[in-house]
């Protein structure tokens, strides 16, 4: 299989969205792809356990991207073979009144992994820079203080928040929290097909909204936001990396081996040792428990 080169995914300069690629061919058959997928998932689950023992770093795992991109799916299969104590999913939906009452970030912060587990947010504080800028009615629910109308959420309030969310990513990095952002980029194209399947599907017309194909009319507005996070939010300590997500298997693959090979990096995590006592007397403890 084609070897993945992740340092063309991650995002180091300006980009214009519309040169991100929306499908990588990796030469290879779905078999061959999920095989390896099997494969890396498991290396991850492993050093998960280790990372868990070593209990200094936590790991932040961003998904974003139109609906139908494969956020869920890709969930289920990358994280498959966690330990289920190692990894906790976080679905952001609207928010609810308690939340309404915090700053936006709070209900993120609470959500946070500790030590020693992956946290992975599906849709993240990023919605608050991407569904409330095309519909900016929403920040009037927030009760923001000199925020009376849409008139009052200029310029100024989104540079605000940026800055809000890029200090919130550097104070978590600096205090142990590795960051990865993934962007599900899918074509509009894709989108319909997907959504058609939706339609088309008894079993999945559960999934199916309206509103859908209202937000779809959107598309513009939702890709130009998109650039701007970007480009305003890709940090070598919180960077962001383009998935290619027209193909999900693809897609899964390419997260799963950013992940594993980011991590790699980190020599230091290590299963901690014995103290030399305890060490020093292992056969002896072992003699305990076979002539108990």
């Amino acid at each position: 299989m084609k070897n993945i080169n992740v340092s063309a995914h991650k995002i180091t300069t300006s980009i214009t969205i519309e040169d991100l690629p929306t499908h990588l061919d990796l030469e290879a058959s779905k078999k061959t792809i999920e095989d390896e997928l099997k494969t890396t998932r498991k290396k991850l689950g492993d050093l998960q356990d280790t990372m868990y023992a070593h209990g200094k770093y936590a790991v932040l795992v961003c998904l974003q991207g139109m609906d139908t991109a494969g956020k869920d799916s890709l969930i289920r299969e990358v994280f498959k073979d966690f330990n289920a104590r190692g990894v906790v999913v976080h679905s952001f939906k609207v928010p609810t009144e308690l939340e309404k009452k915090h700053d936006f970030l709070w209900r993120h912060y609470i959500a946070l992994p500790a030590r020693g587990k992956f946290g992975v947010f599906n849709r993240t504080h990023y919605e608050n820079v991407l569904v409330t800028r095309v519909h900016p009615g929403y920040i009037l629910g927030e009760y923001l203080p000199g925020i009376e109308s849409q008139e009052d959420i200029d310029t100024a309030f989104w540079d605000k928040r940026f800055e809000q969310i890029n200090a919130f990513e550097k104070i978590i990095a600096q205090n142990g929290t590795l960051i990865f952002k993934f962007f599900l980029n899918l074509s509009k194209e894709e989108q319909k097909n997907r959504l058609l399947r939706r339609l088309n599907k008894p079993n999945k017309n559960w999934k199916f909204s309206p509103g859908d194909l209202e937000e779809r009319k959107l598309w513009p507005k939702y890709m130009k936001c998109y650039q701007d996070v970007l480009n305003r939010t890709s940090k070598e300590h919180a960077p962001w990396y383009n998935i290619p997500a027209d193909d999900k298997p693809t897609a899964r693959l390419l997260v799963a081996t950013i992940l594993l090979n980011a991590l790699k990096q980190y020599d230091d995590i290590k299963e901690p040792e014995l103290d030399d006592e305890v060490k020093a007397k292992l056969s002896e403890y072992k003699e305990q428990l076979r002539t108990e």
